[in-house]
């Protein structure tokens, strides 16, 4: 039972104890006359409802909190519940808001580092798979052309499809080495890694169209890194999930931050739950102090909207405290 309830008929249970007793032995006048007892009842009446109107308004502010901490999401901060209240009721607001203050702190903290180990693996992985199975596999192909000038035309043949395959295989290790570790990004800049990366996963089932802006101010690595993976995350759910023919990557300009947007004509996210890939995007915006939106598109598609504070100088805003709003 809620505690408006339950305050409400406790009280109410006290007040028509004293009214039966106020007609029962201790009264006025015995018998009881009707007017006594109208007076009685109409009092009666009117206390209860002045308790219920009173209750309900000293409660509003637990009401409000309750529905702040249902609502409270570590991935998308800034929510808070509205201060309000007297005594125990306001201090209780309070402590809430900077219980919430200091798990969001702790959730990006946390998230910064998990991030960062990850950059750290994938960079290693890359490492590997470029200098051992990558120049492995380039000695093999090498060996085998050696192989095939000497051999007669039908192992000649057969060492061609295998050549094939081998360095079918070294670009593929190649572009996976790519995709874990952005080599482009640290050497050309963000507006061309995204069009490298809008080129690598055009095909024969999708088109991605490029557009970067001209006036993009300089963000810093760490912030160009989350852009890029969030850039990355986007394209390939919609490569993988959406069944999207077309897809348009656009970074640019807009006031108060620049602003990356993936947009889709695929099935949209529909009923889905929010899965691990969508999650990783958010912890990222975080980091950067970013606002990532998520929604269908007027097509039915799926947009996926990050925008980066920049600072008046043209370099990223830093990420705010928790619980402030932008």
């Amino acid at each position: 039972m809620p505690l408006f309830w339950r305050i409400f008929l406790l009280n109410a249970v006290v007040l028509i104890a004293a009214t039966a007793l106020l007609l029962g032995p201790v009264t006025v006048s015995t018998p009881v006359l009707l007017t006594e007892a109208s007076v009685l009842a109409a009092g009666l009446a009117a206390m209860l409802v002045a308790n219920g109107v009173l209750l309900r308004v000293a409660l509003a502010p637990l009401q409000r909190l309750g529905r702040a901490m249902t609502a409270t999401d570590l991935l998308r901060p800034g929510a808070r519940a509205a201060p309000g209240g007297h005594g125990e009721v306001a201090e209780l607001i309070t402590v809430f808001n900077a219980m919430v203050d200091r798990l969001e702190a702790e959730r990006a903290a946390s998230a910064a580092r998990a991030l960062s180990a990850q950059e750290a693996e994938r960079h290693r992985i890359a490492q590997e798979l470029h200098d051992e199975i990558g120049q492995t596999l380039t000695a093999v192909l090498l060996e085998l052309r050696r192989v095939a000038d000497h051999a007669p035309p039908v192992v000649r043949e057969e060492l061609s499809d295998v050549q094939e395959t081998t360095r079918s295989s070294l670009d593929e290790i190649r572009r996976i080495a790519r995709r874990l570790r952005p080599g482009v990004l640290e050497e050309l800049g963000l507006a061309r890694a995204l069009k490298a990366l809008a080129a690598e996963f055009n095909g024969p089932g999708l088109t991605v169209r490029h557009r970067a802006g001209a006036d993009l101010p300089p963000l810093g690595q760490e912030i160009e890194l989350v852009l890029y993976r969030v850039a990355q995350e986007a394209l390939t759910n919609a490569a993988r999930h959406s069944g999207a023919r077309t897809v348009e990557l656009s970074l640019r300009r807009v006031a108060g931050g620049v602003e990356l947007r993936v947009r889709d004509d695929g099935r949209g996210l529909g009923g889905a739950a929010e899965g691990a890939g969508q999650r990783g995007m958010r912890e990222r915006a975080l980091l950067a102090g970013a606002d990532l939106a998520l929604g269908a598109t007027p097509s039915g598609g799926t947009e996926v909207r990050l925008t980066v504070p920049v600072g008046p100088a043209g370099t990223a805003a830093p990420p705010l405290p928790p619980g402030t709003a932008r």
